[in-house]
């Protein structure tokens, strides 16, 4: 057995794929796997791939008709003998302790499923602001307990980042399932939904590339649609869950953008109480025939719970504040979501 499979789906990847595979091949953990699933490449990765295999026994490469990456991911695990499963993409780069130091993690800590690490980013960060923003909000939550009460915002993963315990993917946990949403991060919220705690490396270990072409800008199951609609979905769960949902619910943000997204929870079967809303244009007025209140005028008395869709990151640390100095409590009495 293998401790660790690295599991790397494939499409058209001839430029980069030699740097990917080089950064698994100089992992300072010797005893992995790696299993290459050739999505129907039409470019030359099909000869890169025979190169690969035939140079060292480690790798293994597996090809299918072009089905999408939820079939190439699902397909490589099936063929994985790891206790272990890690994740790549053919256009990053592995630093060389990230296996031996996942690994060892996730040995020590039994009862953490999943671990991932903090990225690099290597695009453009003038040209690609949003993506660079995301990286450096996804680095900020190393504890558990950041990344569970995040989980509702973005995605706290970088799918290549992760490794998990192959038990997880067993019964009704996994495996990927394929629909209009993001598979990794859809995953995720399902792993949590039942859960399983998860955790992030302090270290940085992985380059993480944006190519033009990466699958995540012309998918259309990666637009903010699908990412709305996957949180709105486990998001309603939860509040079911907890009971929350019995209690009066106030949505923080009454802008259109803020009650477009509340509407998809409301499409969940999630009812509100109304919005809080510190623009005194909109205070004391009705929206979608819901009052809208400023923040002072929440009643505690009635046990209310607050989720806030406002979407700038500093806007969030003093409504956290603010809710926090009130004697609310983040998870149990409010949340953030986006």
């Amino acid at each position: 057995m293998k401790d660790v499979s690295v599991i790397l789906p494939v499409k058209n990847a001839a430029n980069t794929l030699y740097r990917a595979v080089r950064s698994i091949q100089v992992q300072t953990l010797e005893n992995w796997e790696l299993i290459i699933v050739d999505d129907g490449s039409e470019d030359k990765t099909s000869e890169i791939l025979r190169e690969l295999s035939a140079s060292d026994p480690r790798i293994r490469v597996d090809t299918q008709q072009h089905a999408g990456i939820v079939a190439a991911l699902n397909h490589g695990i099936t063929c994985a003998s790891g206790k272990f499963i890690a994740r790549m993409d053919a256009d990053d780069v592995s630093h060389p302790d990230r296996l031996r130091l996942q690994f060892s993690f996730l040995n020590e800590n039994p009862k953490v499923g999943l671990a991932g690490t903090k990225i690099n980013y290597m695009g453009d960060s003038e040209a690609q602001r949003g993506y660079a923003a995301y990286v450096d909000w996804t680095n900020s939550l190393l504890s558990w307990r950041d990344i569970r009460t995040s989980r509702f915002i973005e995605s706290p993963f970088a799918h290549p980042s992760v490794m998990f315990r192959k038990s997880l993917l067993e019964g009704n946990s996994g495996p990927y399932r394929s629909g209009h949403f993001p598979e990794d991060y859809e995953l995720w919220l399902r792993w949590m939904s039942q859960g399983i705690t998860m955790a992030k490396l302090e270290e940085t270990l992985l380059d993480w590339y944006d190519p033009p072409e990466r699958l995540s800008r012309k998918d259309s199951r990666y637009d903010p649609k699908a990412f709305y609609n996957t949180k709105a979905k486990y998001l309603a769960d939860w509040l079911r869950a907890e009971s929350h949902d019995s209690r009066p619910l106030w949505v923080w943000g009454a802008g259109r953008i803020t009650r477009k997204r509340a509407g998809i929870l409301r499409g969940h079967g999630i009812h509100f109480s109304g919005y809080i809303d510190i623009d005194p244009r909109k205070t004391g007025s009705r929206v979608e025939n819901l009052p809208v209140i400023q923040p002072e005028e929440l009643d505690l008395s009635n046990n209310p719970y607050v989720i806030s869709y406002v979407g700038n990151r500093g806007a969030r640390a003093e409504i956290k504040t603010y809710l926090l100095n009130r004697g609310l409590k983040e998870e149990h009495d409010f949340i953030f979501a986006a």
